[in-house]
């Protein structure tokens, strides 16, 4: 069988199987993709370049294992495979922290949040930080920076110390444990923030693909706000005098405005729309 009759043939199989996609790629044939090229040790950009290779015996057997495990544990494939993508940069991952896919990337990426900096920004804050992507595409996307990385959850920490690792990042990026921005050590010019914000009714709706992840990152309360509340309460005083707030809220949008009606925020546009991820700075907040 040719490489690409094999992913056609997988994908198939993938929808049959009503498995969840969100974790890396959005449809059956990239997910298909993704998986026949990572088991055959291929990169991953590599489908038109061996799209007409004949796969063996060995290798179809190999290749259908997998299928066969992503299809009964509906675990996302990042943590299959142990790594994930985020704007072209590879991490690891593993059941210890959610799968990389914050569109907070695609703004440090693409200079969005940048307007709202200037030569005084010096220290960064991501909080929530998982495993670890959000610290180190900020490190990339600005050298002068010294990012703290923050977290709750010590197994998360041990992730994103393997990611800024292998970036060669820990002179720049500061691990620190705690409960929301307990723990870290103010004042910063950005706080960067993807917290758990999925609301009860939402979590409870869940596919397996998401269940397998730490529910801590992600259940959010009744309204998905627990978390918020707090944050941007405390906020202002971990911010420097012209400090900005991105806060990601994922579909929560109704949610967030029904709880804060009179909060002035900036939402910032990303492939998925203009209501995923906001801006806010420290003197809305006060």
């Amino acid at each position: 069988m040719k490489l690409l009759a094999c992913i056609e043939s997988i994908a198939a199989r993938l929808d049959q199987a009503g498995v969840f996609f969100g974790h890396g790629t959005a449809n059956a044939f990239d997910e298909a993709a993704w998986l026949v090229l990572w088991r055959l040790g291929l990169p991953l950009d590599a489908l038109d370049a061996h799209a007409d290779r004949s796969l063996d015996a060995a290798e179809l057997q190999a290749i259908d294992a997998l299928v066969a495990q992503r299809i009964s544990t509906r675990k996302p494939m990042a943590y299959l495979t142990g790594e994930a993508w985020l704007q072209g940069v590879p991490f690891h991952i593993d059941e210890r922290a959610i799968v990389p896919r914050s569109f907070i990337a695609e703004l440090l990426a693409d200079g969005s949040i940048d307007p709202w900096l200037s030569e005084s920004t010096h220290r960064v804050l991501d909080l929530c930080t998982g495993n670890g992507s959000l610290a180190v595409l900020a490190a990339m996307a600005w050298p002068e920076v010294a990012v703290d990385a923050l977290d709750l959850s010590t197994d998360a920490l041990a992730v994103a110390k393997c990611n800024v690792e292998r970036h060669g990042l820990s002179e720049r990026i500061r691990l620190l444990q705690g409960d929301g921005l307990a723990g870290c050590n103010p004042p910063y010019d950005l706080i960067l923030c993807n917290p758990p914000y999925v609301n009860a009714a939402s979590m409870d709706a869940l596919p397996p693909e998401y269940r397998a992840e730490p529910a801590l990152a992600l259940a959010g309360g009744a309204d998905g706000m627990d978390f918020i509340r707090q944050l941007l309460h405390d906020a202002p005083a971990a911010l420097g005098e012209h400090g900005v707030l991105v806060l990601e809220i994922g579909n929560e949008r109704a949610h967030f405005e029904a709880a804060f009606p009179q909060l002035e925020v900036v939402w910032l546009e990303t492939s998925a729309g203009e209501d995923q991820v906001l801006l806010v700075t420290r003197e809305a907040l006060l």
